[in-house]
């Protein structure tokens, strides 16, 4: 073993310059695996909407660094290394595991995730992971997410209960060849696979060289230290809360089959005193047969990021931090708690985005200035799995991140404009419409932020997203899943929902018709799908709005002179430098004295 720089401290003893430059280093590592994976991935949902994650985890499953992971991706990792752990007790230097299995701890099917047992001096001491959103994963329709089946074996996924794909760092070839026999685009997938594969053994090689220039017991000490420290940071923030308990309840749309739609409750204690949360999901209903049912993963998951989005501090996601949170599941719930042989083949969007809103948004019960709104969630016509074939006959399958949903409004901040949905905020990349009409014969008729779009409010929920595009001269089939369209994201004290999604098909002579929003459409050359996204919902009363950034709100486009007007209560003339337009405060004093007036008369009074 090498010799220990640091002289094998214990985690009282690291030296604060220390800890700081290994967590940078961490934090380095998990950063060159995500590049390398993103420069080198073969489908668009990696190279250019980035839909993957990289991750460090402990040999004792503790997720360690993430750096710029998708949250619903990462925040479950310590499960899916249990079962490797758990699985294959004889792990060895040079193997590979390809894991996709949500009843073992992934997200969903989809999900392929690459992990590589990190050894030194013969010991386990981490896991590197590489988990990437597949193009295609062998389903019986050609979508990656696939809402109506009654269970998996309908959905029809290749599912990989943790196998062994590497042996002394070469490819188990009959784990490849079953991959290239049942998925639609095997080159595609193979060069996904090699990417994912390639930045986990970049993370183990960087590790190593870590472990072997500070010594492990220095690195032990360090990961003890940062995950205490982690935990502290996690009990500090949540200390400052209001002791409560808190309920909330969203609802996903009705869709064919669930004509009620999905009921998501969850019941929040906040207890500062002991510098805890705990949320409680088992008040949920039991699995459905459809692909709707969220992982323990995603459950789990999901409350992690609706805390974390309600914190102010910057607190690391690891499962230090973790440690303060307590997350209750019933087994048989639609809400992590996945049982055989139900699907989870949409398990991380759409009943969780309703439930991570829920929870965020019940936050807002503490009182003014704590919590979020909804955040607009819908995966439409701009998140479609799309298919086809190119003009020489062969296949194409991927999926397009070109819509927008608006973020929800904070006590803080406006709604931002890149929000994506609530599983994965911020992180994952907005698609070039260029680059989608190179790669694909697609061609995109228009691409636009919609005014009046996000919920108003003291702070305004982010604006939506309208998308129209359609095939060039073969048939396209497009898969969506675009909840929001009957239930829009919701406001909190006082503040208005966002706008509802939609989708329809315009056929090649001008007429438009309306598309069930969870769905798919088959389209001929001449003809275009529009998909419309959601808004995300606003935070206080909209005439509490500073009126100049309504001002820039209309000069945006992204609100409306009339709803300026008629909402904001914002009078605008054009009396503002060089003849534009300007706030006209006594104007707006009396506007907004009427609009209260009125609203009280009719019984509405503000919050």
């Amino acid at each position: 073993m090498n010799s220990n720089p640091a002289g094998g401290a214990s985690p009282r003893e690291l030296d604060p310059t220390l800890m700081a430059v290994l967590a940078h280093r961490f934090e380095a590592i998990v950063r060159e695996m995500t590049n390398t994976l993103f420069r080198t991935g073969r489908s668009s949902i990696l190279n250019m909407a980035r839909d993957f994650s990289c991750s460090i985890i402990t040999a004792d499953d503790q997720l360690f660094a993430a750096a710029e992971g998708l949250q619903v991706h990462v925040l479950g990792a310590g499960l899916q290394t249990s079962s490797m752990s758990r699985l294959h007790p004889d792990l060895r230097e040079g193997d590979a595991y390809l894991h996709n299995d949500p009843m073992l701890g992934n997200t969903h099917t989809a999900d392929h995730t690459i992990l590589v047992p990190v050894f030194f001096g013969g010991e386990h001491v981490f896991t590197a992971s590489a988990k990437a959103h597949q193009a295609d994963c062998g389903n019986a329709e050609p979508s990656t997410y696939v809402t109506y089946v009654e269970d998996v074996y309908a959905e029809g996924g290749l599912v990989f209960p943790c196998v062994k794909v590497q042996e002394d760092h070469e490819d188990v070839e009959d784990v490849i060849r079953m991959c290239r026999r049942r998925i639609r685009v095997p080159e595609v997938w193979y060069g996904d696979y090699l990417a994912a594969l390639g930045a986990a053994r970049i993370g183990e090689r960087r590790l190593q060289g870590v472990i072997a220039r500070y010594g492990v017991e220095t690195i032990r000490a360090f990961v003890t230290a940062w995950l205490d420290y982690s935990e502290r940071c996690m009990e500090q923030a949540i200390r400052k809360l209001p002791a409560r308990q808190l309920r909330a309840r969203s609802r996903h749309d009705p869709i064919p089959g669930l004509p009620e739609g999905v009921e998501v409750n969850v019941t929040i204690d906040v207890d500062p005193e002991a510098g805890r949360v705990s949320f409680d999901l088992r008040e949920n209903p039991d699995c459905i047969p459809f692909g709707l049912n969220v992982s323990e993963s995603c459950a789990r998951g999901g409350c992690i990021i609706a805390l974390l989005n309600c914190l102010e501090e910057d607190i690391p996601r690891n499962a230090g931090s973790f440690r303060r949170v307590e997350v209750l599941l019933r087994e048989g719930s639609i809400m992590g708690g996945l049982i055989e042989p139900y699907s989870a083949s949409v398990a991380t969007t759409n009943v969780l985005n309703r439930m991570i809103n829920a929870a965020q948004s019940a936050f807002c019960q503490l009182g003014d200035g704590e919590g979020l709104a909804e955040g607009a969630g819908a995966m439409g016509v701009g998140y479609a799995v799309f298919s086809g074939t190119y003009a020489n006959h062969e296949p194409y399958v991927s999926e397009m991140v070109i819509g927008n949903n608006g973020g929800p409004a904070s006590p803080h901040c406006d709604g931002w404009i890149t929000y994506a949905m609530p599983d994965c905020s911020k992180t994952i990349y907005i698609d070039s419409v260029e680059m989608l009409e190179r790669t694909y014969p697609l061609r995109f008729r228009s691409f636009r932020l919609l005014a009046d779009s996000g919920g108003a409010g003291r702070l305004r929920g982010g604006p939506a997203s309208e998308v129209i595009y359609g095939p060039r001269a073969t048939p396209l089939r497009v898969f969506y899943l675009a909840d929001y369209a009957r239930y829009p994201a919701q406001g909190v004290r006082g503040g208005l929902p966002g706008a509802s999604a939609s989708a329809s098909v315009i056929d090649a002579d001008g007429g438009e018709r309306e598309v069930e929003p969870v769905g798919d459409s088959l389209l001929a050359p001449g003809q275009w799908i529009r998909g419309v996204e959601a808004g995300g919902g606003g935070y206080g009363d909209p005439l509490e709005r500073d009126p100049e950034a309504v001002l820039r709100d209309v000069l945006e486009r992204w609100v409306s002179a009339r709803a300026a007007l008629d909402v904001y209560g914002v009078v605008l003339s054009e009396h503002g430098p060089g003849g534009g337009l300007a706030v006209d405060l006594a104007g707006t004093r009396e506007r907004r004295e009427t609009l209260a007036g009125a609203r009280a008369a009719a019984g509405g009074g503000g919050s």
